[in-house]
């Protein structure tokens, strides 16, 4: 297994592609801890880990409103595991599409603090415990509207090449310590937020979630150890077999 042992946290597990990547990670040996706004969603996600002999715990906590209990969060992780060498900022909100003149104010900041700010406050309390893994690795997950903006778009895409230069930036300063930093941009995939976003779009057209978790196995194990600060699209990896 590529992952056998290793510590792993990923956002927005309770459903979509955090949920998909979470089951992925577990069943190539990691154990996985599972963090979200909703525990049902994730005692289901750690449910279905266990049940096909994988390791996970949950962590519910809401990424908008409960930043100031993150510390909590690391302490846990530090007494029971006393590393992490895996962390995935997956969870994120779409906001409301709508011309940038209209876009309340609230909105807008609600959107840069699930997004942006929680990626970040989660990254910089954790690194004491990345830095006690012999090869840690931070995935960011972004869009193509971060490279490139889209009308309507302007919070979500803003926010997420925020993201882009918060990786890039992070990368910079802590590769030569062992941390990689590296975004993947998942591309349309079958969600309940691509849904909001296309409500007449057929899903049945769409990667589904599991074939997208493919590029976050590849950039979490050894297969990866020379990248970062790289940015990859998992439409490229949809057919990869890590074995």
């Amino acid at each position: 297994m590529l992952l056998n042992n290793q510590i792993t946290l990923v956002t927005g597990a309770g459903s979509g592609i955090g949920q998909a990547v979470a089951e992925l990670l577990a069943r190539e040996g990691a154990w996985v801890i599972l963090l979200g706004r909703t525990q049902s969603k994730l005692e289901a996600t750690a449910d279905r880990i266990g049940n096909a002999g994988g390791r996970a715990s949950i962590a519910p906590l809401d990424l908008e409103n409960g930043l100031n209990r993150v510390p909590e969060v690391v302490q846990a992780i530090h007494e029971r595991f006393g590393r992490l060498d895996l962390l995935v900022n997956n969870a994120g909100t779409l906001g409301t599409l709508t011309p940038l003149e209209h876009l309340d104010g609230v909105l807008w900041e609600q959107v840069f603090r699930i997004n942006v700010t929680a990626p970040f406050f989660l990254t910089r309390e954790l690194l004491p415990l990345l830095k006690k893994s012999a090869a840690a690795s931070v995935i960011n997950v972004v869009s193509s509207v971060a490279f490139k903006g889209r009308a309507f778009w302007g919070a979500y895409a803003a926010s997420k090449a925020a993201l882009v230069n918060l990786t890039e930036t992070w990368s910079g300063e802590l590769s030569r310590q062992g941390i990689r930093f590296n975004t993947v941009n998942p591309g349309a995939t079958a969600t309940a937020m691509r849904a909001q976003a296309y409500p007449g779009e057929d899903p049945a057209t769409l990667p589904t979630p599991e074939q997208v978790a493919r590029v976050f196995l590849y950039l979490a194990s050894d297969l990866s150890k020379e990248v970062h600060g790289q940015h990859l699209n998992a439409r490229d990896w949809l057919t990869w077999q890590p074995h």
